[in-house]
């Protein structure tokens, strides 16, 4: 199996870290791009840690970059057997990610932007143990329609999206959030007006308190 590796930042207190935040990245990006909030949010999470992974696969609609799966087809069939070939590759990071900082993973936390959303979203809800919570930057859900036949647990999820996103429409956030409602799952949604395919101030806010509230301080 594939094995992800990308940058970490260790807990601010300069203690064991009590928590874990991976930060999961979007099509031609890396694990260098998402670590950025790491500073942002750190000082207001001093016992958490943070790791963003760089996506398995090199980009293939663009020189650089990297992708968890290929978006050069979109029909929802190529996309869900995308995500499925690359949810074991992620799962298994993360279950390395806990184990060096002897962590459960009720002390887990996922955060994806774009198709790391799409990851996030996928996997959390069919992990046999559940994660603490997962923040759901500009994505959407695939697969959507099997989520009922095979979740497992049930972590609370933030959607955040900006009204103007020219890549994931933001449709897709009321869209999920539909669906997770309907398994069972604990969600809440924030719609940024005017923002394209990103992440603002009011977004990071917003996934910081969710954060702060799932995770054990």
């Amino acid at each position: 199996m594939i094995e992800l590796d990308g940058p970490r930042m260790e807990a601010a207190s300069g203690e064991k870290a009590t928590a874990l935040v991976v930060l999961l990245h979007g099509l031609g990006a890396d694990g260098n791009d998402l670590i950025g909030l790491a500073p942002v949010w750190a000082p207001h999470l001093p016992h958490v840690a943070f790791a963003s992974p760089h996506a398995p696969f090199p980009c293939d609609m663009a020189p650089f970059g990297r992708q968890w799966f290929s978006l050069q087809v979109r029909t929802e069939e190529v996309m869900l057997k995308g995500v499925r070939e690359a949810a074991p590759i992620l799962e298994n990071y993360l279950a390395q990610e806990l184990a060096r900082r002897s962590l459960g993973w009720d002390r887990l936390a996922l955060v994806g932007f774009s198709q790391g959303t799409m990851m996030s979203l996928h996997l959390a809800p069919r992990l046999e143990n559940a994660v603490a919570g997962v923040v759901g930057y500009s994505g959407a859900l695939v697969g959507g329609d099997l989520l009922s036949d095979e979740i497992k647990s049930r972590p609370p999820v933030s959607l955040i999206h900006g009204q103007a996103d020219e890549v994931v429409p933001h449709g897709a956030m009321p869209a999920a959030e539909a669906t997770l409602a309907g398994a069972g799952i604990d969600v809440e949604s924030l719609s940024r007006p005017g923002l394209g395919h990103g992440i603002d101030e009011d977004g990071l806010r917003r996934g910081l308190v969710f954060l702060q509230r799932v995770l054990p301080q």
